[in-house]
């Protein structure tokens, strides 16, 4: 039960920890200055969603998000999110390939490198299905967090920095819900890919407690590093940068690894929500069509995005508002039993 349950939260961790998390640029852009209520909210909201969006996913036994979107908006509704979903997870995917090589670049090396590296990876994990990313996210997601908190625990420690909190001033709590909602569109996808593999309620508890609680601690202890070297963080494109800027270069180093092990992470979900979603049409094995996506991808990761996400993305925030609001509302206006 325990070993089931530590299996999803890593599963989910590892969806939600990607290179925008990990660099800080995400935590920097939604919390900063005045937002500790926000993310103890956001850790609040995110247990609860998790636990919902699994019990659903295990009640149905879905193989695909499909499932889960036609339980919570209905069917007409769950048809446009279904097709959001699935592009969705295409340029998230496509943008992660892309991501890999920029990292490789990092390293005095052709940024193709980086990108056939990681189709590569992401081809052979497909071979094991759907095991063999729940058993890679298993063993990388504790070395991932655990990297990630004692480079924030060293800082605050050799810089002596205090904790930031008032209640007084707490007036970007609304960001808990707008950051919720940024996610919720991937961990919905991979959970509603496994929810056939789930044998208890009591994992669901574990998965969903764990997860939130994890991500809480770690933004938490993220943003009040961020907040007390604000007045540098604009000369540094990843956050987390400016943190290791009077640490040698091996600590760069280290983190350069963490961060492409985080862009992997996303792309291997963002892959699994998309592959098993495809499996309901084509009668294909996981690793078939991975390696036939990764093909498509790979030509795209020479277009400009910026422009691509300057659009998508602020009309993805307003979508997953939409359905971060069916989540919550979800026990109050369905019949759905949650004790079968």
């Amino acid at each position: 039960m325990w070993k089931a349950g530590f299996k999803w939260m890593f599963l989910i961790i590892g969806t939600m920890i990607g290179a925008g998390y990990a660099s800080g640029r995400e935590i920097w852009q939604f919390f900063g200055h005045e937002s500790g209520l926000a993310i103890v909210l956001f850790s609040i909201l995110f247990t609860y969603c998790i636990y919902l969006i699994m019990t659903i996913s295990y009640r149905y036994q879905s193989t695909n998000y499909s499932t889960i979107l036609e339980a919570l908006l209905g069917d007409k509704i769950a048809k446009f999110y279904d097709i959001l979903i699935f592009f969705y997870l295409i340029s998230v995917t496509t943008i992660m390939i892309a991501g890999s090589g920029a990292t490789f670049e990092v390293f005095k090396l052709s940024k193709w490198v980086g990108i056939l590296f990681i189709a590569v990876i992401i081809v052979l994990l497909f071979i094991r299905g759907v095991q063999g990313v729940i058993s890679l996210n298993t063993f990388i997601l504790p070395l991932l967090i655990t990297g990630l908190l004692t480079i924030l625990v060293v800082f605050i420690k050799d810089e002596q920095l205090t904790f930031i909190w008032s209640l007084d001033h707490q007036s970007n709590w609304s960001s808990a819900f707008t950051f919720t909602a940024l996610n919720i569109l991937s961990i919905l996808a991979v959970l509603g890919a496994v929810g056939d593999k789930i044998q208890s309620k009591k994992e669901i508890l574990i998965a969903s407690i764990g997860s939130g609680s994890i991500l809480g601690l770690v933004t938490l202890l993220y943003n009040n590093s961020l907040i007390q070297i604000s007045e540098i963080i604009i000369l540094f494109e990843i956050p987390l940068f400016a943190i290791l800027k009077n640490y040698p270069n091996y600590a760069y180093i280290v983190m350069s690894i963490l961060l492409w092990f985080a862009i992997f992470t996303t792309a291997i979900s963002s892959t699994l929500g998309i592959v098993t979603r495809l499996q309901s049409y084509v009668k294909l094995t996981l690793s078939k069509l991975a390696a036939i996506l990764v093909i498509l991808l790979i030509p795209l990761t020479n277009l400009g995005f910026s422009t691509l996400i300057a659009w998508l993305y602020p009309l993805y925030g307003f979508l997953n508002l939409y359905l971060l609001a069916a989540i919550i509302l979800f026990p109050f206006y369905t019949k759905f039993s949650y004790n079968e």
